[in-house]
């Protein structure tokens, strides 16, 4: 790989790894849950990086967390608060935006 170009891979997936987890967040999902859910749709991601990444989003009002022992282990379960939701509906379209211009950009096209 060229120098560099790790770290500029690992930028560019750090900047879809929020959409990422709100995508999955629409459901009630605890940490593990979530994280094979991004490892099943193809993006792996290391629990050092989701679980900051879940208190940070919670602390920011975007997610919402409850404590659930009621089937096995205590377990923190997130969901998209409602200022998630919208967070969610508003990067889903500027994703959908961005992808739609690269693939004109990689494509060659004008």
């Amino acid at each position: 790989m060229v120098s560099g170009g790790d770290k500029l891979e690992q930028e560019l997936r750090r900047g879809v790894v929020v959409l990422a987890v709100l995508s999955q967040l629409r459901t009630l999902r605890y940490g593990y849950e979530l994280r094979q859910s991004l490892v099943d749709r193809g993006l792996p991601i290391e629990e050092g990086t989701l679980y900051p990444l879940l208190r940070r989003l919670e602390a920011q009002g975007v997610l919402r967390s409850e404590w659930r022992t009621a089937d096995g282990p205590p377990r923190r379960y997130y969901e998209l608060s409602a200022d998630g939701a919208k967070l969610f509906e508003s990067l889903t379209a500027t994703w959908r935006g961005l992808n739609t211009a690269m693939d004109l950009l990689l494509e060659g096209e004008r």
